[in-house]
């Protein structure tokens, strides 16, 4: 059976990764090509150290061992009916006035640690963006990014980062200032807050939101005043 070597397969995910941070550059808002810069910087040592560094969290280890991930689609209509302070009703708010699908995510099969680390990062997605009060236009991601880059030090979420805010020097130079302001309360937020990847949010869409920030120790980016944003 013909099976690629090592180094071919480097050199298709170093493509891959090429591929996705170009289209990137020419719209941000590609989710797919984020997928592609993902799965093509999956293998590389840097992935691995930052293995390493979120399953330093107690909680964190755990969910990996456990391989907890929610396996049925979200019934959007059922969080609707919870109190407006809940998560879940903030999270199926979000989702439903946008007209956003929350599966939307490419699928991984979970074989490895790695693995199971990427799909539970794409499932948990949207929460972030609830609990951090970052948008969901470029700004906006690039803030979630930051708080990623600072909680996982993950390469993909440093790549997506940096080509974002190249992206916007390059096309937006107008808006820079902005970009910077959401990589910078981003990446202070998730130095300052609990791991957010450790969370079983699924298991507790009942919970105030409120009460999750002041578990997380987190202050939504909405506290900026409108200069600094």
């Amino acid at each position: 059976m013909f099976s690629l070597s090592h180094s071919h397969r480097n050199q298709i995910h170093y493509l891959d990764t090429l591929k996705g941070i170009a289209s990137m550059l020419r719209n941000p808002e590609s989710t797919e090509s984020v997928f592609d810069i993902e799965d093509g910087l999956s293998d590389i040592e840097a992935t691995r150290l930052a293995m390493l560094h979120v399953r330093k969290d107690p909680d964190m280890a755990t969910m990996i061992e456990d391989r907890y991930l929610r396996t049925e689609e979200h019934d959007l209509d059922a969080l609707l009916k919870l109190p407006a302070d809940t998560l879940g009703y903030a999270f199926a708010r979000n989702l439903t006035d946008k007209g956003f699908d929350p599966d939307y995510f490419r699928k991984r099969e979970v074989r490895t640690d790695i693995d199971y680390v990427l799909m539970r990062l794409r499932q948990t997605h949207d929460i972030w963006h609830v609990i951090t009060g970052f948008d969901t236009d470029p700004v906006g991601e690039l803030g979630v990014k930051a708080v990623e880059v600072a909680q996982t030090r993950r390469p993909m979420a440093a790549v997506v980062s940096c080509g974002g805010v190249m992206r916007f020097l390059l096309h937006e130079p107008e808006n820079l200032g902005k970009v910077l302001a959401a990589v910078s309360a981003g990446y202070q937020m998730g130095i300052k807050s609990k791991l957010l990847l450790a969370q079983r949010w699924e298991d507790h869409w009942d919970r105030p939101l409120d009460e999750w920030r002041a578990m997380l120790n987190l202050t939504p980016v909405t506290s900026l005043t409108p200069k600094e944003w």
